[in-house]
């Protein structure tokens, strides 16, 4: 990968937060840069944004909720740039509710997208990948890790992409190429602000403590250096780090925490 002006990075959930910044930051380095996202109007913003600054950006409209807009989106990326290195499967969102009220629509749902959606992004992916020793992010949660009071469909949903991680680490040796799994704690997003629907509410507060939420260029600097580096796991976020530790350590304490700070509205 030393020509980044020839590398072409794929990054789903593009339009805001996490993904948006990625998309930035990756073109910062050189990188053609691929966007997908359900909503268009952003997506473009985005994209001028990049080119605007000198790099080159392609729109694709993709639901990851949909198996034949995921393969459609890597056949579009094909077609334009004629190669693949690096795909970030960041598209995702949270369900809410206690076990006691989710039901099997919700539970769906989630698993859909965070899930399915995530491991079709990178199936669809991986053969161009492999002509080029390509790398995968997987972007998941502390969540994966912890209790998640009212946050349990979400918490499952990033345990299984952890695993995903993992079970693509050992299928990938001798491929050449290399999968990280991206674990970030509280970091700016729209999260709490979609419902479990998929409608957003922007008057919705955001639980989560304000003083230990990190900004998405921060973020998206961080994840970037994991992925190059070819780090299997990275957890990040000084709170995130503690938080592991100590379901790993003092699980008990932990949860005594957990127990007493905000939660979701479902």
């Amino acid at each position: 990968m030393a020509n980044t002006q020839e590398n072409v990075i794929w990054i789903t959930g593009a339009s805001s937060g996490i993904g948006k910044s990625l998309a930035f930051e990756w073109a910062r380095l050189g990188y053609k840069v691929a966007i997908s996202s359900r909503r268009k109007e952003l997506l473009d913003k985005v994209a001028d944004e990049i080119r605007h600054s000198g790099g080159e950006a392609l729109v694709i409209p993709c639901d990851i909720m949909e198996e034949t807009a995921i393969e459609n989106a890597v056949q579009q990326i094909i077609k334009t740039w004629e190669r693949l290195d690096v795909v970030i499967a960041n598209a995702g969102f949270g369900v809410f509710g206690n076990m006691e009220k989710l039901t099997a629509k919700d539970w769906n749902r989630q698993l859909q997208g965070n899930v399915t959606g995530l491991a079709l992004t990178v199936k669809y992916a991986l053969p161009h990948l492999k002509k080029n020793n390509g790398r995968i992010g997987l972007v998941g949660s502390v969540g994966a890790y912890l209790p998640n009071p009212n946050l349990g469909a979400y918490g499952a949903s990033k345990a299984a992409v952890h695993s995903i991680g993992q079970t693509l680490q050992v299928e990938l040796i001798g491929t050449g190429v290399s999968c990280t799994t991206l674990h970030p704690g509280f970091v700016v997003s729209e999260i709490a602000r979609i419902d479990n629907d998929g409608i957003w509410h922007p008057e919705r507060p955001d639980p989560r403590p304000s003083n230990l939420i990190w900004p998405t260029d921060k973020a998206a600097k961080v994840m970037v250096k994991a992925i190059l580096k070819r780090k299997r796991n990275y957890v990040f976020t000084g709170h995130g780090k503690v938080f592991v530790w100590l379901q790993r350590w003092f699980p008990g304490l932990l949860r005594f925490i957990i127990s007493k700070s905000p939660k979701p509205d479902s």
